[in-house]
């Protein structure tokens, strides 16, 4: 899972509510559905943590993945945003990604480093009044390190990202995602897509379950060029998310 929230959902809920930290918990359907992907990874846990301040907001989430022996990697993400205009429409924001994996030979594990990057760029954040609907659109300059571990060389590059939430039924159901657009050398087209809607059920929306902040659902990944070269996928996942 990637930004499942992402930092300017959580920024727009921040506004109208406390509850913005959340873990979820998903069952990846990949290794079933995909022939291909037999030993791709069947759980994952993601923590999110966003705080606001009075120039801008941090957030930072965590991606764990499991296979039945044990955690297989971790992937992070933290960005910072400084508020450029009163309203907080425009912003400035800075982010950095990497993390780690395994490799497995036979019965034999071995570690991989992914080749990490920092971006850097501007915001434009829109919301409705009620907060129930927000829309961002991000556009950065990016820069990839070179990975001694796997022989990748540095390069630059841009990303394009578009992160949407809307909630409707009473609160009932949310549905929300982000999308990704890079370029990178190493894949035919030189650009990679990264696409994660979700929709969820908010129990906590129920009469009698308002203090229950659980919500169930699902989520996609729909890729381009990401994960393995020149292949399309969409990936359906089983999920929770407990909010606090």
């Amino acid at each position: 899972m990637k930004k499942l929230f992402s930092l300017v959902i959580a920024l727009m809920a921040m506004t109208a509510s406390s509850q913005a930290q959340n873990v979820q918990l998903h069952y990846d359907l990949g290794h079933s559905l995909c022939g291909d992907l037999s030993s791709r990874q069947s759980v994952t846990t993601t923590v999110e943590m966003f705080k606001p301040d009075n120039i801008g907001s941090t957030f930072l989430f965590t991606d764990i993945y499991y296979k039945e022996d044990g955690v297989t990697g971790s992937y992070w993400e933290i960005a910072r945003e400084f508020d450029i205009t009163k309203n907080k429409q425009w912003a400035a924001h800075i982010e950095y990604n990497g993390g780690v994996g395994t490799l497995e030979k036979g019965e034999a594990y071995s570690g991989i480093r992914f080749q990490h990057s920092v971006l850097l760029g501007g915001a434009w954040n829109w919301h409705s009044k009620d907060f129930s609907k927000v829309f961002s659109a991000q556009l950065m300059y990016k820069y990839n390190f070179t990975n001694h571990h796997t022989g990748e060389r540095p390069f630059s590059g841009f990303q394009l990202t578009e992160v949407w939430s809307t909630t409707f039924a009473h609160g009932l159901c949310t549905f929300d995602g982000f999308c990704d657009l890079w370029y990178d050398p190493k894949v035919n087209g030189k650009l990679v897509l990264v696409s994660q809607p979700q929709f969820w059920f908010n129990l906590n929306s129920i009469k009698g379950w308002s203090n229950i902040n659980l919500s169930v659902g699902t989520e996609w990944e729909i890729s381009n060029n990401f994960i393995k070269n020149d292949k399309f996928y969409a990936i359906p996942t089983i999920a929770t998310k407990w909010t606090f």
